[in-house]
């Protein structure tokens, strides 16, 4: 589609469309709606601090669903839930506020994984420093560099794999690990992105492939281990894959959607396809104080400052340090005050999660949440610690953290050679001037106004309030990083420091302006769809959020860096490479890009992590001549689109079909009118102008019948 384009100029893939998504979500969501809170009134200062806390993050972050939980030498000393109905539910019967004990615990799960490695590592069974080939010998990719990645780069970040190769990874209702079996296939075709060890970005594959090397290792399926070697040995009886068959989950919402949505499903389960209850994760971060679970020395190595063994800035807090598994071994505020705090979040498209762990203190708290941002509730996880640390005595240093004294002065010149082209998930010009300003400029969003600064003493450009600065740092591998520094204060959570590398400067290429011309007009001009997302994929409702959100915007074409589309770099008139090297999370889920047309002029592009997609040219009109018809999907497994002419508009299909598939009906404008998938049945109207895509494994054929 157009506007998945549109999208995609901004570096987004189709994944980060659906990230979007969820912050879209935030405004509705966070509208008054009816609230229920479970069990009695809060009593002890950090049942206070609980309720408020989540109540705070259900207020910014809009969360519809919020359950806690403290854990304290052994025991649940705190815990509560709180929920309310957006305001865009219309269902009488769905018109109450629904609790759910279970929640999707996003990429808290990878905590799991890690505790799984590191108990198979104890056994004597995994080294963490020998290649991933040891364990999984048919691991292959494209680039000879894959032979050097360790089990602990999967678990640190810094595997230097393109990120996250999920397609048919996010599902509705779904329990399929499909997107986990065809990992290994993947990524035989793609390359790195960086040197493994070379610097920690967030990668999903890593931990993907840390699953396997769990299952390959022990023999079992992964949840089967987990659940022997980790969950029954603690008692954990909350804790689920979907294959379980969920039951109690927490109602999940989308704006624009007048029911609850079907279970999300994560077809990656070590990435981040477990549930839990709030008390079930708060307890099981309380196994990660002591040596019920892990060794002592397991621990201190999963708490280790591993971030700093690549590309990271100067010393400073920040919402990532890695450790293993960890995403940060040095948390605010507690590291103030010379307190260790692990911390993880965790975000499905629904599903929210923090968990905030103090192994000195014996303490861990878990918030979860319906909706909302995982950001928010690691800070609730933390007010409610902070309550409980106080109670005993033990007081935590909640000072912010300003930027250093410094007085505005003469910029040197030298600096001027800074100026220019910066990549991160968008691209940016940054413009240096000779007297000491600096602009950043969104090439990608130009109705963004250009943010300004003006030099300072210590090397900085500060903003107008002298609450945010830039900085140009070089590093060891010659390339040019723009540093950012920050604190955002939260009333009810807290703060939140920022220290991090926000962009890399990316060399433009001026000597290739008909390869861009060419690149762009086929971006903006090219409507396309997805053709091998499995039928409950999360990815066909995002088609009708990003059309949502792209046509509330007013439409402009943006600019791109010389010789780049986004963060991709052209190579010829057919293919561009991902280009952006950079640590943290601004970096994080790359691909390459190549487009390709058949034999009939239709134009396909194809992702280096597995998705594929067909220009809507391809598409031809569904037939309804005589009443009755009937679609096969082909051995490639490509889903089946159809335009829904003026002779079958207007129009109810009937759609007999096998398990393992499924319908989408979407209007003129990209918005679903019905799906077998939503709960709609297998019979709708068919809207004029639009599109119906019917998916399914290769043989499924779908019988339509007309009326």
């Amino acid at each position: 589609m157009r506007r998945i384009y549109g999208m995609m100029r901004r570096g987004l893939t189709v994944a980060m469309a659906l990230a979007l998504w969820v912050s879209l979500t935030v405004p509705a969501l966070a509208a008054e709606a009816s609230g229920a809170a479970s069990g009695e009134a809060a009593g002890s200062a950090a049942e206070q601090a609980a309720q408020a806390a989540a109540e705070a993050a259900m207020t910014y972050g809009g969360a519809s669903g919020v359950s806690w939980a403290l854990w304290q030498e052994g025991e649940i000393t705190a815990s509560g839930a709180e929920a309310k109905v957006p305001e865009f539910i219309r269902d009488p019967a769905q018109s109450e506020a629904q609790e759910g004990e279970l929640y999707g615990i996003g990429s808290v799960s990878k905590m799991y994984t890690t505790a799984a490695v590191m108990k198979l590592a104890e056994a004597g069974k995994v080294s963490l420093d020998a290649p991933v080939t040891t364990y999984l010998p048919e691991f292959r990719m494209a680039d000879g560099r894959y032979k050097d990645i360790t089990v602990r780069m999967l678990l640190n970040h810094s595997s230097g794999l393109m990120g996250s190769s999920m397609g048919s990874a996010m599902l509705y209702d779904d329990p399929s690990t499909a997107a986990a079996d065809l990992l290994l296939e993947r990524l035989a075709g793609q390359r790195l992105k960086a040197d493994p060890g070379a610097y920690s970005v967030y990668c999903n594959d890593g931990f993907t492939l840390a699953e396997l090397v769990v299952e390959a290792v022990s023999g079992q399926d992964y949840i089967d281990y987990v659940r022997d070697a980790l969950l029954t040995p603690l008692g954990l009886a909350g804790t689920f894959a979907p294959s379980d068959g969920i039951e109690g989950a927490a109602p999940i919402y989308q704006a624009g959607y007048d029911r609850i949505l079907p279970m999300d499903c994560l077809g990656v389960v070590g990435t981040g396809g477990l549930y839990a209850t709030a008390a079930d994760l708060a307890a099981f971060g309380g196994a990660l104080t002591g040596t019920e679970l892990l060794s002592q020395g397991s621990l201190e190595a999963m708490a280790a400052p591993e971030y700093k063994k690549g590309i990271w800035p100067d010393e400073g807090p920040d919402g990532l340090a890695f450790g293993l598994g960890w995403d940060s071994v040095d948390w605010y505020p507690f590291c103030q005050s010379g307190i260790t705090a692990l911390v993880k979040g965790g975000d499905t498209q629904y599903y929210h999660a923090g968990l905030v762990v103090l192994p000195e203190h014996h303490m861990a708290a878990a918030v979860l949440s319906s909706g909302g941002v995982s950001t928010y509730n690691e800070m609730a996880a933390s007010q409610m610690l902070i309550a409980a640390l106080r109670e005993k005595g033990v007081e935590v240093d909640e000072t912010p953290v300003g930027l250093p004294e410094a007085k505005p002065a003469a910029m040197p010149r030298e600096l001027l050679e800074y100026g220019g082209y910066y990549g991160s998930l968008v691209p940016y010009q940054v413009k240096v001037g000779e007297d000491g300003t600096l602009e950043m400029c969104y090439l990608s969003q130009p109705n963004v106004p250009a943010q300004k600064f003006s030099y300072y003493s210590d090397g900085s450009f500060r903003d107008a309030d002298n609450t945010a600065a830039l900085r140009f740092a070089e590093e060891d591998n010659g390339k040019v990083y723009l540093l950012q520094q920050a604190f955002t204060a939260l009333p009810g959570l807290g703060g939140l420091p920022t220290r991090n590398y926000a962009a890399v400067r990316l060399e433009a290429d001026a000597e290739a302006p008909a390869l861009q011309e060419a690149w762009e007009k086929q971006m903006a001009e090219t409507d396309i769809v997805p053709m091998n997302e499995r039928y409950s994929s999360q990815v066909y409702l995002a088609l009708s959020v990003a059309g949502t959100a792209m046509a509330s915007e007013e439409e402009s074409a943006g600019s791109n860096i010389p010789g780049y589309i986004g963060a991709l770099r052209i190579v010829d008139e057919n293919r561009a490479e991902y280009a952006v090297q950079l640590p943290g999370n601004a970096g994080r889920d790359g691909y390459d890009l190549e487009f390709r047309e058949d034999e009939n002029g239709t134009v396909w592009l194809y992702q280096s992590n597995g998705s594929v997609f067909m220009s809507t040219e391809g598409v031809k009109d569904i037939y309804t001549g005589s009443g009755a018809s009937h679609c096969t999907i082909q051995p490639d497994g490509y889903a089946r689109w159809y335009k829904i002419g003026g002779n079958a508009a207007g129009k109810t299909v009937t759609v007999s079909m096998p398990e393992d598939a499924g319908f989408w009906v979407y209007d003129g404008k990209y918005q679903v009118t019905g799906s077998s998938v939503l709960g709609d049945g297998n019979s709708v109207t068919l809207p004029a102008e639009g599109l119906i895509v019917f998916a399914g494994d290769p043989g499924a054929r779908f019988d339509l019948s007309f009326r």
